[in-house]
C-alpha cells in the first residue's frame, strides 16, 4: 500500500484501529441522499485521510464532524446528526442486507458487464488483474 500511495502523496500508516465504520456509511448515505454526490465525495475523502493516513477511529463523532465540516456542513447540523445515531440508520442495514443478498461480502466489489458475461473483481487487486478483465470484455464485445 505505501508503494502506491507515496508517489500519489498518500502516507498510509497502519497503526489506527480497525473498526465498525457504520456510522461513517449512515452519514455519507444520509449526505448522499441530501446534499449529493460532491458532498459525499468530500466527507469520504476526508474520512479516508483521517482513517488511512491519521490514524483516526473511522466512526468516532470527531472523525465524522471533521469530515461533514471540511464537506462543507454546518457544525450544528453536523453534530445534531452525528448525536441522532439512529437516523438513517435502517436505511444503511437496509441497503448492507440488499448488497449482501447479491453476493457482495468484500470492498471493492467491481462487476464488469460484459456481452456475454459478467466479470467480478473482489477486493484489492493489482493493475494487471484489471486489465485482463478489461481486455477480455473488449474481446468478447468485438
Amino acid at each position: 500500500m505505501s508503494a502506491y500511495g507515496g508517489p500519489l502523496g498518500i502516507d498510509f500508516r497502519f497503526d489506527g484501529l480497525v473498526a465498525n465504520t457504520l456510522q461513517a456509511h449512515r452519514v455519507v448515505q444520509h449526505y448522499q441522499q441530501e446534499n449529493g454526490m460532491e458532498v459525499a465525495g468530500k466527507i469520504i475523502d476526508s474520512l479516508y485521510k483521517q482513517y488511512f493516513e491519521q490514524a483516526q477511529h473511522p466512526s468516532s463523532p470527531e472523525t465524522l464532524l471533521k469530515a461533514m465540516t471540511v464537506a462543507g456542513i454546518n457544525e450544528a447540523e453536523a453534530k445534531k446528526f452525528i448525536e441522532d445515531e439512529d437516523e438513517g440508520l435502517q436505511d444503511v442495514k437496509m441497503l448492507i442486507r440488499e448488497q449482501a443478498s447479491n453476493g457482495v461480502d468484500s470492498v471493492p466489489h467491481i462487476v464488469f458487464e460484459g456481452r456475454r458475461r459478467d466479470f467480478t473483481l473482489e477486493g484489492a487487486k493489482e493493475v494487471p488483474e484489471y486489465l485482463k478483465v478489461l481486455e477480455q470484455v473488449a474481446k468478447e464485445s468485438s
